[in-house]
């Protein structure tokens, strides 16, 4: 009998020795009028065990078996579901095994056998969140995270994502061998393809992200030069989004967390489709992303989205996601790019008037599939690689006169004789013995 079944039991006891009235027993017990006029009657007819809960001692109805328990654990511990977070792995059960059960039961069941979380809880830090945009494509935050996301099957990759401010939803990634400015040109290209151009970009200061050379002498501000732009700084100039730069991690904190959860989560679902390679990771990408965003993405304030479609008098994206360089154009319409001569198209000047001049200074836009453009007035000028003609070589011009031999001495001559000769050597010895002195 526990202390509260006692207290309980005592109460009632008085209340039938006519000590107190039942609406004090009552109030004693913090219960109702009904309840300890039940509480009476089990005990005039069961005695003190009447106020004991019919189902103490007994198993519940709705109680795991304890096979179910341990297949549980075993699955666990195996290494199909190794480093698995409790929520994580009630879902990959529920998916794969056809066993539903809450996290809160997993966790029940892991600490009932001693094991540890995968990560120790930290106390919370206050701290004040900034305030999400109310629209979706307002604020899109890039970044890359290098990881081994295939374990030990590949070498380490790096994920780069976009994640929506306003809705978490995870709006492109792809999977590259490094951080690159080709990997974000793909990037925005999925971004652009699949929701529209947003509004900016939030992004940290990585040199793909900035020119070197940002910072301007204060003459140079003061002659209203503007700063240079890196590759893909031009590319977001070029589709009119805005450029935001973090100085710490912690100010685009959206995409950092969501890095620590797809560490978590998708090196356990990449582990279980059986992906081995970096081609077969982006193969698997899109289940994976639309996977996550039904879990946790959110609804934004504002209904209406902020991303714009690409407009038809602007550019392909091939032609504004690229690689751009700037070189002076010959007489003959030719020009040297990474040691080989090109020459613009034939056709390619017939829709623009007037041609571009002679000794112009061009942009070439090179895109990610190696074809070469001139860009002149918001205008491509396709170039095709002009072969280099073979120069045959000059043959050796021969000296008029006899040809001249090699003088060899004979065999008397003095070059040929020693300059030491062992047999003379004990004559000028005895020489130098009857020398006066």
């Amino acid at each position: 009998m526990s202390k509260k079944e006692l207290m309980r039991y005592k109460v009632v006891s008085r209340w039938i020795d006519g000590l107190i009235t039942g609406s004090e027993a009552a109030e004693l017990l913090n219960l109702s009028y009904r309840q300890v006029c039940r509480l009476k009657k089990r005990i005039l007819e069961e005695g003190e065990t009447g106020v004991i809960h019919k189902n103490k001692g007994r198993k519940p109805a709705h109680a795991l078996d304890d096979e179910v328990r341990q297949r549980i654990l075993e699955l666990h511990q195996s290494e199909r579901y190794k480093n698995c977070n409790d929520v994580h792995f009630a879902e990959l059960l529920a998916k794969y095994e056809g066993i539903e059960v809450s996290p809160s039961t997993v966790r029940r069941i892991r600490l009932a056998a001693r094991i540890k979380a995968k990560r120790k809880r930290r106390p919370s830090k206050a701290h004040r969140p900034r305030k999400r945009k109310p629209q979706a494509g307002m604020l899109v935050q890039m970044d890359g995270s290098f990881h081994r996301w295939l374990e030990d099957r590949a070498e380490p990759m790096c994920l780069l994502a976009a994640i929506d401010d306003a809705t978490g939803r995870i709006v492109a990634a792809v999977f590259r061998p490094q951080e690159d400015t080709e990997g974000y040109f793909l990037l925005t290209w999925q971004m652009i393809e699949r929701e529209g151009i947003p509004m900016s970009i939030y992004s940290d200061r990585h040199m793909i992200f900035r020119s070197p050379h940002d910072k301007l002498t204060i003459e140079q501000e003061l002659a209203g030069e503007s700063k240079p732009l890196s590759q893909f700084g031009q590319a977001l100039r070029d589709l009119g989004i805005e450029h935001i730069q973090a100085h710490t991690p912690q100010a685009k904190g959206r995409i950092e967390r969501l890095f620590e959860t797809l560490q978590d989560r998708w090196i356990v679902e990449l582990r279980l489709r059986g992906v081995d390679s970096i081609e077969e990771a982006n193969r698997v990408l899109p289940e994976l992303i639309e996977e996550h965003n039904k879990a946790f993405a959110v609804e934004p304030t504002d209904p209406h989205s902020a991303f714009v479609p690409l407009e038809q008098n602007q550019p392909d994206l091939d032609l504004i996601l690229c690689y751009r360089h700037w070189r002076t154009l010959g007489t003959g319409q030719t020009l040297s790019f990474d040691h080989k001569t090109y020459a613009i198209a034939e056709g390619s000047q017939k829709s623009v008037i007037p041609p571009i001049p002679p000794k112009t200074r061009v942009e070439v836009r090179q895109t990610l599939d190696g074809r070469l453009f001139v860009w002149y007035k918001g205008k491509a000028y396709a170039l095709k690689e002009i072969p280099k003609p073979k120069r045959q070589a000059a043959p050796s011009k021969q000296k008029a006169g006899s040809e001249r031999k090699p003088h060899k001495p004979d065999e008397n001559h003095p070059w040929r004789k020693p300059l030491f000769n062992p047999k003379e050597a004990p004559e000028t010895a005895r020489c130098s013995q009857t020398a006066p002195s």
